[in-house]
């Protein structure tokens, strides 16, 4: 899937887009039971001769009153692309929460630096981050226009001297250096803030 927000997605792919939000539903198998003033008359009418004609569907939220006046196919269709539209949701809810994005997020910057500070982690913990880091570089890093990589550590070391175009070549080059960094003393917060100021210093990283 692509590497998008779910409010773009929600655009793309919601409800509302697609017409199946509950007031559009409604509107389209019905129409509002009113209670209207009517200026020729100088007062207050109520659309009573639908009562009891068809089945009333009443809004929790507003209290507005629909009268029900769609066939059992038209209905039975509205199933069918709800149906659907739950099943696109849990897939995109799925691909969330797997893999990288469920560590990461979904990344949607065209440049990035990731700063790699290990923190104290025993040497399983290191190892568990590099394979966290490398699903990201696979899955997402891989889909993007250019990236870098910086560890933070007392002597900061740098994939790249700055960030550097996607390729299938540039991100096994990347991964492969990632897997030959060793597991070193945890970086202090000056190690840190060094790291990320460089990262920073990328002109190419907009955020």
């Amino acid at each position: 899937q692509a590497l998008v927000s779910s409010a773009k997605w929600l655009r793309l792919h919601g409800l509302k887009r697609n017409k199946l939000s509950l007031s559009q539903i409604l509107s389209q198998i019905g129409f509002q039971h009113r209670k209207d003033y009517v200026s020729t008359l100088g007062k207050p009418v109520a659309s009573r001769y639908a009562d009891g004609l068809f089945p009333q569907y009443e809004r929790a939220r507003d209290g507005s009153v629909y009268n029900l006046t769609a066939k059992k196919d038209l209905i039975l269709r509205f199933v069918e692309c709800l149906l659907g539209a739950i099943e696109l949701y849990e897939q995109r809810m799925a691909w969330l929460t797997s893999e990288s994005r469920q560590i990461f997020g979904v990344i949607q910057e065209r440049c990035i630096v990731v700063v790699l500070d290990f923190g104290s982690a025993a040497p399983a913990e290191f190892d568990l981050c590099r394979d966290a880091l490398s699903m990201l570089l696979v899955e997402q890093v891989a889909q993007i226009a250019k990236f870098n990589l910086i560890r933070a550590a007392q002597d900061l070391l740098k994939w790249q001297q700055k960030s550097t175009p996607v390729s299938e070549e540039t991100v096994n080059s990347a991964l492969t250096w990632l897997w030959k960094l060793e597991h070193v003393r945890a970086a202090s917060r000056a190690h840190s803030a060094e790291a990320l100021l460089e990262a920073r210093s990328d002109e190419a990283v907009s955020s």
